[in-house]
């Protein structure tokens, strides 16, 4: 068992609360990304777990002990981070079994575990090699060795992608989730890239201002965000969020935008009022004929196998749409658009969502 617990946990920095009442259960196994933009406490509760910032406040539980007051090497965890921050002098051989060195590990169980290390990993033919000989992505897969060979209860990787350039980044985030299929132990991984988080994550868990603002799968969180921060900061391109006017209730709920289009929905809310309606690019299709409003595509991206397109509304506002990949639409003709209403979310004024249904 190596579940990781956190129990109503706080952390303070002066008079600065950077984690506000956190509680939070990783199962054995599972990969769970913390994802959030800077400043909303991500890595700060990642380096709690790992032992590097204390806890103020509540309990850390890892594999059902107690550890929060556990000093970093005794809490049986293995932090990866953004910096390989590998020795220059040593071969890769020598970098993993560093700190199994330090620790007096018997020579032939070390050997072992560097050898298996790094079978997994796939770079045997590494072994002798020193860093400054190694690229990006091969120097991030030593820092992965040096704590696969710790066999802890859990992998903590902060940003460990980061310094990887766009090409190396895929690669490597699909070498990680094979790793996490083949080892099967408890990930926590931290990032600010929703791709990451939706193409690794089993569960993800959005921060935003210290705590946590929704936990769920990835389709989760893509298609029933739980407010409106979520579902602006998951997505790309981002959610359209267009003002309106909400009547009636039920089956008979009507949305009006702010250029007079009425769009029914199968939305409940509490009260009618001023909401803000929020629906993804890939749901606003460009049709001909009459649609459920319709504006003038200010700019047109070709993406190959789809078009987005960019449209101004009479008043004013923009909305996204896609279209075909073959599409024809030019910048400054009238388009018209239709909303699957399926797909429609409200977002009231706290910021809290009301889904299609």
């Amino acid at each position: 068992m190596s579940e990781i617990a956190l129990q109503s946990v706080s952390k303070s920095f002066g008079n600065v609360d950077v984690i506000n009442d956190i509680s939070l259960t990783v199962g054995s196994g599972e990969l769970v990304v913390f994802l959030g933009p800077s400043g909303s406490g991500k890595s700060t509760l990642l380096r709690m777990i790992a032992g590097l910032e204390t806890i103020d406040k509540g309990k850390l539980l890892i594999a059902g002990k107690e550890s929060q007051r556990l000093a970093p090497g005794q809490r049986n965890v293995a932090m990866v981070f953004q910096n390989y921050a590998l020795y220059p002098h040593m071969t890769v051989r020598e970098n993993m079994a560093f700190g199994l060195k330090n620790v007096k590990m018997a020579p032939k169980e070390i050997e072992r575990r560097v050898n298996d290390a790094a079978r997994i990993l796939e770079m045997d033919a590494l072994l002798d090699r020193r860093p400054s000989q190694l690229s990006g992505g091969q120097r991030q897969r030593v820092a992965i060795g040096r704590a696969i060979v710790k066999e802890p209860a859990a992998f903590l990787f902060d940003e460990p992608l980061s310094n990887l350039d766009a090409a190396l980044r895929v690669r490597t985030r699909v070498e990680l989730a094979e790793l996490h299929q083949r080892i099967n132990t408890t990930m926590i991984y931290v990032t600010h890239d929703q791709t990451e988080a939706m193409t690794l994550a089993d569960r993800i868990v959005v921060l935003n201002d210290c705590k946590i603002e929704q936990i769920g799968s990835p389709m989760e969180v893509y298609t029933y965000p739980a407010s409106r921060f979520v579902a602006g900061f998951i997505g790309s391109p981002v959610m359209n969020f267009l003002k309106v006017e909400m009547s009636g209730s039920g089956e008979s709920a009507v949305a009006t935008l702010g250029d007079g289009s009425r769009v029914p929905l199968t939305i409940t809310v509490p009260q009618a009022g001023r909401y803000e309606l929020g629906i993804r690019p890939e749901s606003v299709r460009v049709q001909a004929g009459e649609g459920d409003t319709s504006g003038l595509a200010k700019v047109v991206e070709h993406l190959g196998d789809r078009t987005l397109v960019y449209v101004e509304l009479k008043d004013g506002s923009l909305i996204t749409a896609q279209d075909g990949g073959r599409s024809q639409v030019a910048p400054g003709d009238t388009v018209s658009l239709k909303f699957d209403i399926s797909q429609l979310h409200l977002f009231d004024q706290g910021g809290k969502a009301y889904h299609a249904h």
